[in-house]
């Protein structure tokens, strides 16, 4: 992991590879942001000038490099754009500084230490930079080179893993402006490392090859990390789950020789006063099932777990920010492949609720486990119960791939859990539960089918999933299958590939929480 330090030092004197600065786009040209006062007079105060003769615009994301000024230790300094110049007296928000840093962590791979000199206004803007840059510098690389090691297959995986081949991630940020002795920016970056540490283990998860991470495997890295950070574990495997009635987990699981598992991870805390649970779709390798999915979409379906790894990753945060939250994660772990044994669409499923469901489209699988962990969540009577998952196609038709909708049967906790995805930088948007398209769920022979009208399918799964909340539960169901996993190029501080999609979202919903702001 990319370590971080707060400095007050000047930019000229300290011993790095780089300083990162600032830079707006302006009206007129590029604008030297606050925080780089200090390296604008030593180009004479005309950096912005220099920038903008190299090309420079201070757009958002964009990244110019250019020779330290004489006197300066380190020799180069890296112009980072912030996007437009905020209004007059107001500040960058906290994700176009996450954004900026992450950008200027990914253009220093390869360097030991750099320090940012990006605009600090408060122990919040601390705290951003220091996510954007831990976050920026992230890199799987656990399969390259000799081999040998593969530690981020184990859930072990960390941002070094880059040394191996290519170019190693930074390795050192020192946070300039940022207060050593100052408890809030000390609180800042703590928070920071804890919570970017796990987001980046949510990302080796996703990551991680298939034949490497089946349900059991998900499970020992579960089970792992708990023990780790004081959380309780309860695994069931696929002879507990039969005796327990989960159809829908089993029926997902039976086709593959890997077995499915249903993870119980429980933080609590002692002066806790509300109860969360998280709901995590698992599917650690999706086929489609008999439903095969067609050639060109299966590629990436080992990243249909995402919304476990973040479940996971948010239940050992709370942890090791000893919130004052009680926090129960389910990880929905399975894998759905096509055999002799496989669930065939026309077979009927009995629910761990009662409930019978007729299986029309074995790729429709997610809803089947989360609507099983939903039900067994229910019975502890928390005060939410938030399910993330990779559920449907057409989510991603509805607001592309890097936004993912909300769903709830309370339209306060959902206008709260978009509030909170907004403000941690996440984008989502709120969607309807239309009553109207449950009719298209009938089933001649079940209680209720798993697929319905093909128009507003996203819509149909989240109804569906509503069916198995327990009754004066307040539940919103996060679809995530858009900004879950990036097959573009990386961004800000999103990396190709797993991005840890709602794992910030939730943490957050536990702090807000803890500190009785959701009632």
């Amino acid at each position: 992991m990319t370590a971080l330090t707060l400095s007050t030092a000047a930019a000229s004197g300290l011993r790095a590879d780089a300083i990162v600065v600032g830079v707006a786009k302006g009206a007129k040209g590029p604008v030297v942001a606050l925080g780089a006062e200090s390296v604008d007079k030593a180009y004479d105060g005309k950096l912005a000038s220099v920038l903008e003769t190299l090309g420079a615009s201070g757009g958002e994301g964009e990244v110019t490099k250019l020779p330290a000024p004489s006197g300066f230790k380190a020799p180069v300094v890296l112009a980072v754009g912030l996007g437009a110049v905020p209004e007059k007296d107001s500040a960058y928000d906290a994700d176009t500084l996450r954004r900026a840093a992450g950008a200027a962590a990914r253009a220093l791979a390869g360097t030991k230490r750099a320090g940012f000199a990006l605009p600090i206004a408060d122990a919040a803007d601390v705290g951003a930079v220091a996510e954007g840059a831990l976050l920026g510098a992230y890199s799987f690389d656990a399969y390259k080179g000799n081999g040998k090691d593969t530690k981020a297959a184990k859930g072990k995986g960390k941002a070094e893993n880059g040394a191996k081949n290519g170019k190693a991630p930074l390795a050192e940020v020192a946070l300039l402006g940022a207060k050593p002795r100052d408890k809030a920016h000390k609180a800042a970056v703590e928070r920071a490392t804890a919570v970017t540490e796990e987001l980046n283990r949510a990302r080796d998860l996703i990551n991680t090859p298939p034949n490497d991470l089946n349900p059991e495997a998900f499970a020992a890295v579960a089970g792992a990390a708990a023990k780790e950070h004081g959380v309780k574990v309860q695994v069931l495997d696929e002879k507990a789950l039969a005796k327990g009635g989960f159809g829908g987990i089993l029926g997902v699981g039976v086709g593959s020789d890997a077995p499915p598992r249903l993870v119980k991870l429980s933080y609590t805390s002692s002066k806790a006063k509300k109860h969360l649970a998280f709901v995590g779709k698992g599917i650690t390798y999706d086929s489609g099932g008999i439903s095969l999915k067609p050639a060109g979409h299966n590629e990436t379906m080992k990243c249909d777990m995402s919304g476990a790894a973040a479940v996971f990753a948010a239940v050992i945060s709370a942890a090791r920010l000893g919130l004052e939250v009680n926090v129960t994660g389910w990880l929905a772990l399975a894998e759905n492949m096509p055999s002799g044994s496989a669930t065939r669409p026309g077979d009927v499923l009995r629910m761990y609720s009662g409930k019978t469901v007729e299986v029309l489209n074995t790729d429709a699988e997610g809803r089947l486990v989360l609507a099983d962990a939903i039900t067994k969540a229910s019975e502890d009577k928390p005060d939410a119960i938030v399910d993330v998952a990779t559920l449907t196609g057409a989510m991603m038709m509805a607001l592309g791939g890097r936004t993912f909708g909300i769903m709830a049967n309370d339209d306060a906790f959902r206008t709260s859990v978009h509030e909170i995805a907004e403000e941690v930088g996440e984008p989502s948007w709120p969607m309807p539960l239309p009553e109207h398209l449950l009719k298209g769920m009938d089933s001649p022979t079940a209680d209720i089918a798993n697929m319905g009208e093909r128009m507003g399918g996203g819509l149909v799964a989240g109804l569906f999933l509503r069916e198995f909340v327990g009754e004066g539960i307040s539940w919103a169901h996060l679809d995530i299958a858009g900004p879950a996993y990036n097959e573009a190029a990386p961004f800000g501080y999103t990396p190709k590939g797993g991005t840890g999609s709602a794992v910030r979202t939730l943490v957050r919903l536990a702090e807000r929480t803890a500190a009785g702001d959701l009632g």
